[in-house]
């Protein structure tokens, strides 16, 4: 999972560059038609675990959860050929397009707009800035959008050390065989498994303020792992 296949062209947003630039809206979701995966938030576990098969990938020594929406690489089965995101729920990676926070040098954020967004343009859309150079509204709830889920990404990324150190992770290799004959092998990836307790029973490590959530939202992603089985219906039905 990377950002760069959604962004192509991402460049600081500045006040002077892009003060007549408008952002046009769209219902093409065709950016991410090769994306085979994508980062979750924790927020979102609870909507996400009723339609995507939720996993964990290891980068160095971080964990991080991501949604699998394909089988093979740069395959997304859930959009589309008219660019329609085919799934109800639309996970939040997706829905900050075309913005992204960036690191800067001292540990700052900047704020980027991908350039090659198609409605990227000076003539129709919501404004980016004002007369005087003023954030819109409408660039305004992109940028609290931005923060929200930049403040849910750090206590996503604390969660999913914790469910790490607490050894509750399990690798995890699928295999898809097709009726037309291909083979998909997954790999690479881990699964969250609550086995070692038991019945209902939590563990209270685990616990935090955000209690309750946390507690559905574990239960909710280790039953998301079944939906990988709908993956693979899916990819049956677009064989070719």
């Amino acid at each position: 999972m990377s950002d760069a296949v959604y962004y192509e062209k991402p460049v600081l947003l500045h006040r002077d560059t892009h003060r007549n630039r408008k952002v046009a809206a769209s219902t093409s979701f065709a950016f991410a038609s090769k994306a085979n995966s994508l980062y979750l938030a924790g927020a979102e576990f609870g909507e996400a675990a009723r339609e995507y098969a939720i996993v964990f990938t290891r980068v160095g020594a971080r964990v991080a959860p991501v949604a699998m929406l394909g089988l093979r690489a740069r395959e997304n089965l859930y959009v589309d050929e008219q660019g329609h995101w085919t799934a109800s729920y639309i996970p939040a990676f997706v829905r900050r397009y075309p913005f992204v926070l960036s690191d800067l040098p001292g540990g700052q954020m900047g704020v980027c707009i991908d350039e090659a967004y198609p409605g990227l343009n000076d003539k129709e859309g919501e404004a980016l800035f004002d007369a005087k150079g003023a954030n819109t509204p409408f660039l305004q709830n992109a940028l609290d959008f931005l923060n929200r889920y930049q403040q849910e990404y750090l206590r996503t990324d604390t969660f999913c050390q914790r469910l790490a150190e607490m050894d509750l992770l399990m690798e995890m290799n699928a295999r898809a065989d097709l009726t037309d004959g291909r083979s998909f092998l997954a790999h690479g990836f881990d699964a969250i498994t609550l086995r070692s307790f038991d019945g209902d029973q939590f563990p209270r490590d685990l616990h935090s303020e955000h209690d309750s959530r946390d507690r559905l939202s574990v239960k909710g992603v280790e039953k998301s792992v079944s939906l990988l089985r709908e993956l693979v219906n899916q990819a049956d039905s677009t064989a070719y």
